[in-house]
C-alpha cells in the first residue's frame, strides 16, 4: 500500500474470471481495508479516476462500488475533500442531556459555530409545532448553531426560547445551551421529542460538508423546567453517518 497526495492507494486484486461482479469485488476489498484498520477513519480514498486508471475499470463500476460503501455508512463523500472513511459513529442515550456535554464525556472534542442569534416572533410552522405546549410568549430567541465533534460537522441545532431568558451569544461559543440555562437558574426537567429521518437540503448538506443526496436524523424536542414551564423548542438535524440514538425498552 502506498500513500500519495493525501489519499490511500490500496493494493487491490480483481479476478476477471470470477462470476462475482467487479464492482462488488472492489467494494469488498475497500471494506476489508476499512474493517482491518488499513484505512483509518478520516483517511481519503483515491478518487474514481485514479481507481479506474490503475485497475482498468470503467468509472461506473468504481462509482457503484464506492456508492455501496457510502450506503453502508463506511464512506462519505465530502465536497472539496473527496471520499473519506467514516469515523466511529457517536451513539447517544435517549435522555435529556446536552450534546456538548455528551460529546465531551465520550472523549470527543466539541466545538460550536453560532450561525444565527436573533429575537422576534415565531414562524407559523414553529408556532404550530408548539400548539400543544400552550406557549404564551410572543417574542422568542432563535439560536442556530453548527455543532462539530473533533472538528467534523455533526449537527445543525436550532433552538427557540422565550426572549425573557437572558442568554448571551458569546456564552454559546464556549458552552452548551443547557449549561447556559443552568447558569441562569433554569433547570430542564422533562422533554417530549420526535425522531424522524429525511434527506438533507442542499444548504444543510453544504453546512455539514457532505454531498447531497444524503440522509439525516431529525429531532424535534419541547423542554420544560422543574415547575412545568415551557423552556425551549429544539429542531435539530444530525448526520446519519455519524450519529445514532439508543434506548432501552421494557415490556
Amino acid at each position: 500500500m502506498t500513500e500519495a497526495a493525501g489519499t490511500r492507494e490500496l493494493e487491490i486484486t480483481l479476478d476477471r474470471n470470477s462470476p462475482v461482479p467487479l464492482y462488488y469485488q472492489l467494494a469488498q476489498s475497500i471494506e476489508h481495508a476499512i474493517t482491518t484498520g488499513a484505512l483509518a477513519p478520516g483517511e481519503r480514498l483515491e478518487n474514481e479516476l485514479s481507481l479506474t486508471s490503475r485497475l482498468g475499470l470503467s468509472r461506473p463500476t468504481a462509482r457503484q462500488a464506492i456508492q455501496e460503501l457510502v450506503q453502508k455508512g463506511l464512506l462519505v463523500r465530502k465536497r472539496g475533500v473527496g471520499t473519506q472513511v467514516v469515523g466511529s459513529q457517536f451513539r447517544r442515550d435517549e435522555r435529556l442531556s446536552s450534546l456538548n456535554e455528551d460529546l465531551a464525556k465520550a472523549g470527543r472534542v466539541p466545538s460550536t459555530r453560532v450561525l444565527e442569534f436573533s429575537v422576534g416572533p415565531l414562524d407559523p410552522a414553529i408556532r404550530n409545532a408548539l400548539e400543544a405546549a400552550a406557549v404564551r410568549d410572543t417574542e422568542f430567541l432563535k439560536i442556530r448553531r453548527l455543532r462539530l465533534a473533533d472538528e467534523v460537522p455533526l449537527a445543525v441545532l436550532t433552538n427557540y426560547l422565550p426572549a425573557r431568558i437572558d442568554i448571551k451569544r458569546a456564552d454559546l461559543d464556549h458552552q452548551g445551551l443547557y449549561a447556559c440555562l443552568r447558569a441562569l437558574g433554569v433547570h430542564l426537567k422533562i422533554a417530549h421529542q420526535q425522531i424522524s429521518a429525511r434527506l438533507l437540503t442542499p444548504a444543510e448538506a453544504e453546512l455539514l460538508g457532505v454531498v447531497a443526496p444524503a440522509a439525516c436524523l431529525t429531532v424535534d424536542r419541547i423542554g420544560y423546567d422543574d415547575v412545568g414551564q415551557f423552556v425551549e423548542f429544539g429542531r435539530h438535524i444530525y448526520q446519519a453517518d455519524h450519529y445514532s440514538i439508543q434506548s432501552s425498552l421494557k415490556v
